[in-house]
């Protein structure tokens, strides 16, 4: 296989990205948020106003959502003990009969309504976006995105540390303005009907939004699709754009991507952290990337997983092996970083805005483009590393792919789905990472 087809395959990688619950601060932060900007009409006579919105699932909609849960017609059980055949059925019954019967929808709605949310227009989409403003003197705006099978929901734990960091053991001067949206195809935001909107279009349209709402400069973040978006924004490298902060960094040189994919043997001479990484992302090679493939080459033909509550739920938690085994011990009953509502949250968004496909169809636009891949950003660039990542990326490889490295760091404990899982960590290191970019002459809004 030649190292362009290696690309190409390795592009339809995903990621997910389920969902976070709001504290009661964060809700109270969300209440005091000023009113958006209304924009000036562009040339071109888009709409580029700013408006207020909220959602409202209709109830007819979560009567059928829990009749389709218990009309599921089930298969038998797995002839494993593992998971090596895919989500346990034990798990996805556990999970169908709290789905079914306790679940409270509202709960999350009602949070999320307490939130300034808003929809804008960029290049004929409607997207939706969370605008968290601190109440703090010279806050940083940070604009954060999510993965897949993700949403805003992702991101939602973070949002009161970073807005008020002395109410969660921070300082005051760590602050930040936060910027949540929902990309195209996901959650509230429109469902494209063309093709073009991949992650470099996304990209674009993020720098739009930030200067429609007045900020001059500003920072990204993101894990998962949401790392391949704001790297695509330390591509572009508009002036604003003072830095970005990964918790999936694309790192790893065009040969031992081509290799890991491959199957091949770990190259000679690497240390035993490149070791690790090497072997960890050949296993995502050779067993983690199906739904990958299948949304890379065919997303329409999930008509079964848009249409059935159960298929969608097991196609989310089908995402890595680490992941999936946190997922089952939350659904047994023991103690996470993560809750049952946290996973079914961002399932039943998902259902009820009907964005399995629109969703999956962004992994057919970005299909041989790269993903783990280092892709060249030059401007400053933070790393923080979870231990339970597809991946952990090295340092050595680190620097190489980002030559302004300005901050780089392992945490003991977390994975994937860094916001969700692992708040804390991530917050405390979206503080540091930022710290010495701060000119209080030169950040805040306007």
């Amino acid at each position: 296989m030649t190292l362009e087809s290696v690309q190409r395959t390795a592009a339809a990688v995903g990621a997910l990205g389920l969902l976070l619950l709001a504290t009661p601060t964060y809700a109270q932060t969300a209440s005091t948020s000023a009113k958006e900007p209304t924009a000036m009409p562009r040339a071109t006579g888009e709409d580029v106003s700013v408006r207020p919105f909220r959602f409202t699932a209709p109830q007819a909609a979560l009567d059928d959502l829990r009749r389709r849960i218990k009309a599921t017609q089930w298969p038998e059980r797995e002839t494993v003990s593992d998971a090596t055949q895919g989500v346990q059925l034990a798990t996805m019954q556990k999970l169908a009969a709290y789905w079914a019967t306790d679940y409270d929808w509202r709960k999350i709605e009602a949070r999320m309504n307490a939130l300034p949310q808003f929809m804008t227009t960029i290049d004929g989409l409607d997207i939706h976006f969370i605008h968290v403003r601190s109440k703090h003197a010279n806050a940083l705006p940070v604009i954060i995105t999510h993965g897949w099978p993700g949403s805003v929901t992702e991101q939602l734990k973070i949002i009161g540390p970073l807005t008020d960091p002395p109410a969660h053991g921070g300082k005051a001067e760590d602050a930040f303005d936060v910027v949540i949206p929902s990309m195209p195809g996901y959650g509230f935001s429109g469902k494209p009907t063309t093709t073009g909107w991949d992650p470099a279009h996304i990209a674009r349209a993020w720098v739009v939004l930030m200067k429609r709402l007045g900020y001059k400069r500003y920072v990204a973040q993101g894990g998962d699709w949401g790392a391949v978006v704001t790297e695509q924004m330390g591509l572009l490298a508009p002036p604003e754009l003072l830095a970005i902060h990964v918790n999936m960094p694309g790192i790893f040189p065009a040969d031992i991507d081509g290799a890991a994919f491959s199957g091949a043997p770990a190259p000679s001479g690497l240390s035993a952290d490149e070791k690790l990484a090497y072997e960890r992302l050949q296993f995502v090679y050779q067993k983690g990337i199906g739904y990958g493939y299948q949304m890379g080459l065919r997303p329409q033909t999930l008509y079964g997983i848009a249409d059935s509550p159960v298929g969608l739920a097991a196609y989310f938690l089908d995402h890595d092996a680490r992941s999936y085994a946190l997922i089952a011990r939350v659904f047994d009953g023991q103690s996470e970083g993560l809750s049952r509502d946290d996973i079914l949250d961002n399932i039943t968004l998902t259902w009820l805005t009907n964005t399995a496909i629109s969703g999956a169809r962004l992994y057919w636009e970005y299909w041989g483009k790269g993903y783990f891949n280092s892709k060249g950003v030059s401007i400053p660039v933070a790393v923080s590393v979870f231990p339970d990542e597809l991946y952990p990326a090295p340092r050595s490889w680190t620097e190489r792919a980002f030559p302004k490295l300005i901050y780089y760091n392992k945490l003991p404990k977390g994975g994937h789905f860094a916001a969700w899982e692992q708040p804390t960590f991530l917050t405390q290191d979206l503080w540091a990472a930022f710290r010495p970019l701060r000119q209080k002459s030169e950040v805040g809004s306007k």
